[in-house]
């Protein structure tokens, strides 16, 4: 039986049913339901399905933990540009689940931040600030702290990124601060919309 609303074959009605089953709205939380739901979508290239199916196998909800096989689902939305699944790679990455890689990390903080996704800007500052796989460049950092500022979602998100990018401004050069403010400069020119 097909639930209402649902339609055979659409991936983005599957994956939200997902979604009702794993935050119980509307039916009874059931991570199985779900993670059926979200391989219905997953397997028609919904990539948020795809993040959500491998967050399912990460934590083991519903279906037996399988480290592989949420990687698998994590790479196949990050590849379709999902940035939470780009971040999650990352994290991945950088925490050694998989082969710990930090040029691989760094590419795909990158592009979930060139998405405008704010824990990935975040996380390039905090990257660029210790020289963690990168060299340290307070500039760098200060242009992603200040991107993540303006992408907040929320006041928390923001109140994080304003405090760490003021935080490197006493350790910058006068020359660095100017090259810094003109990169945010350019930056929000190029993505005014």
């Amino acid at each position: 039986m097909v639930p209402e609303g649902c339609r055979p074959g659409d991936a983005r009605a599957q994956c939200n049913l997902g979604a009702k089953y794993t935050n119980g709205r509307g039916v009874p939380q059931d991570y199985a339901a779900a993670a059926t739901w979200y391989r219905k979508a997953a397997e028609q290239g919904d990539a948020k399905a795809e993040f959500f199916l491998g967050t399912i196998y990460k934590y083991g909800q519903g279906v037996p933990q399988d480290h592989a096989e949420a990687i698998k689902w994590f790479r196949r939305a990050a590849e379709r540009g999902d940035p939470i699944a780009q971040c999650s790679l990352a994290v991945m990455y950088q925490r050694r689940e998989l082969p710990q890689d930090n040029a691989e990390a760094i590419k795909w903080y990158r592009r979930a931040a060139e998405q405008g996704y704010s824990n990935a800007q975040y996380t390039l500052g905090i990257v660029y600030v210790n020289g963690l796989g990168v060299p340290q460049d307070y500039v760098q950092a200060h242009l992603w702290f200040n991107r993540a500022v303006r992408s907040a979602a929320n006041p928390e998100e923001r109140d994080r990124a304003t405090k760490c990018r003021d935080g490197i401004v006493a350790r910058m050069t006068p020359a660095q601060i100017a090259e810094a403010q003109r990169l945010v400069r350019e930056w929000g020119e190029s993505h005014a919309s």
